[in-house]
């Protein structure tokens, strides 16, 4: 999905996101405030994977 995407529905897919990665928690998610890059660290960080997993991830979300 295209930043812009995500950054302008951020409201509406943060319940998706959470649902998908269940180990962010509400501040994650109000933290990352739907940018890409805050998303694929928290990702790394929470689940111990790396970058180029993360980016695969938040690009198929």
């Amino acid at each position: 999905m295209n930043n812009d995407k995500i950054e302008g529905n951020w409201k509406e897919m943060k319940g998706k996101a959470q649902q998908k990665w269940g180990k962010l928690t509400d501040d994650d998610l109000d933290v990352i405030d739907g940018r890409r890059e805050e998303l694929i660290g928290k990702i790394q960080q929470r689940y111990g994977k790396s970058r180029e997993e993360a980016e695969r991830e938040v690009d198929s979300f």
